[in-house]
């Protein structure tokens, strides 16, 4: 079987709607990749903010421990996501679970009890939204997240909008309603999902990058221990014509 394509970079997201993390590699987990969507920002109500409401997410550096991205490992006392932004001081939030606890945390359609990462936190968001906000973490011991059963039958995910992957491909700046180079869509998605926004230090194409929703399905059968890398082939194993053929 010959490849159709080789992944050529791997983005994850902690925190949802902040900036990505560029990896070379990535550990598979049932929700996704490992520490993608763990983590979201809230309002006063409980409700996520996305970059829809909020675009000065995503100016919202983060790092994480390189060692974080290698199968199995796991963090100490020590271990910190680090946050930085523009105008603020860097946030240091310990990789170890917190204990307390927050109700009526909610993302789109799924509302839930998350782990609070606490008042130093909070005060940091509020102040650089200018609003009350507080930091949160998905809780995996006491919540799950089903996606559409429709799709993917037994699947979960944490923070991420709808599945735990995306498979992201670029294409011209070709309207796909009409199949000429229009100002819309493109003028605006130009703007959020172009490679000058999204891989600002690679030479310039003017390509806008679209994706597919996937799920892990070997997890379901006890899959584990498996890494994604930069590089790898892409195959196409099977091709369905609805999505009860998928689920299936």
């Amino acid at each position: 079987m010959e490849p159709i394509a080789k992944v050529s970079s791997i983005f994850i997201y902690p925190i949802k709607s902040c900036r990505g993390i560029s990896v070379s590699h990535a550990p598979l987990t049932p929700t996704g990749f490992r520490w993608d969507r763990n983590w979201l920002v809230v309002n006063y109500k409980g409700r996520a903010y996305t970059q829809r409401v909020e675009p000065k997410l995503a100016l919202v550096e983060i790092e994480l421990p390189h060692e974080a991205f290698f199968d199995g490992w796991e963090p100490t006392k020590k271990s910190y996501m680090v946050i930085k932004a523009p105008g603020m001081g860097v946030l240091n939030i310990p990789m170890t679970k917190p204990q307390a606890v927050a109700d009526g945390v909610s993302v789109w359609e799924w509302s839930g009890s998350a782990l609070d990462e606490g008042a130093e936190a909070a005060k940091w968001f509020s102040d650089y939204l200018g609003k009350p906000s507080r930091l949160m973490r998905f809780n995996p011991e006491s919540e799950t997240r089903p996606v559409d059963p429709n799709y993917a039958p037994g699947h979960n995910t944490m923070f991420a909008d709808l599945f735990p992957y995306m498979l992201i491909s670029q294409i011209p700046t070709i309207n796909q309603a009409t199949g000429v180079a229009g100002s819309e869509p493109n003028e605006t998605l130009m703007k959020i999902h172009s490679d000058k926004v999204l891989r600002p230090d690679k030479k310039q194409q003017g390509k806008i990058y679209f994706g597919q929703n996937m799920v892990w399905k070997d997890n379901l059968n006890g899959g584990k221990g498996n890494t994604v890398n930069v590089g790898d082939p892409v195959f196409v194993v099977r091709k369905v014509s609805s999505a009860a053929e998928a689920a299936a």
